[in-house]
C-alpha cells in the first residue's frame, strides 16, 4: 500500500477513535474501562422498569461502541506493524474500496463471506 494511501487511512482511523471515544463519553461510558459498568450511567427515572429498559439500551451501544473502538486501535497497531489491509486468514490484501467502507476491516471480503456462510 502506498504512504499516501496509508496515511488517507490513518487519518480515518483516527478520526473513528476520536468519534467513538467522543460517544462513549457522552454516553457516561470511560472508553479506557473494558469494564461495561465504568460509566455513571443512572439516569434517575422514577419509573424503576423504564430505568431498567433505558440503562440495558445504553449498556448494548456502550459494548457496541468499545467493540468497535477496540477493532480501530487494532487496525491503527496494525498499521504501525505493517500489516493493515493484509487479510489476517489468507494474508492477501483487502481492497481499497472495502477499507474505504471499513478501514479497520481485518478480512477480505472473500474471508468475510466464508465467515458469515
Amino acid at each position: 500500500m502506498e504512504t499516501a494511501e496509508l496515511n488517507r487511512f490513518r487519518e480515518m482511523l483516527d478520526e473513528l477513535r476520536g468519534e467513538l471515544r467522543s460517544q462513549l463519553g457522552d454516553l457516561g461510558a470511560n472508553p479506557d474501562e473494558d469494564s461495561i459498568e465504568g460509566g455513571d450511567l443512572d439516569f434517575g427515572f422514577a419509573d424503576s422498569a423504564q430505568s431498567t429498559a433505558e440503562r440495558g439500551k445504553v449498556l448494548a451501544l456502550v459494548e457496541r461502541l468499545r467493540e468497535q473502538l477496540a477493532a480501530v486501535d487494532h487496525a491503527l497497531d496494525r498499521m504501525d506493524r505493517g500489516s493493515y489491509g493484509v487479510c489476517e486468514r489468507c494474508g492477501q490484501p483487502i481492497s481499497p474500496e472495502r477499507l474505504e467502507a471499513l478501514p479497520y476491516s481485518t478480512l477480505c471480503v472473500s474471508c468475510k463471506q466464508k465467515e458469515s456462510a
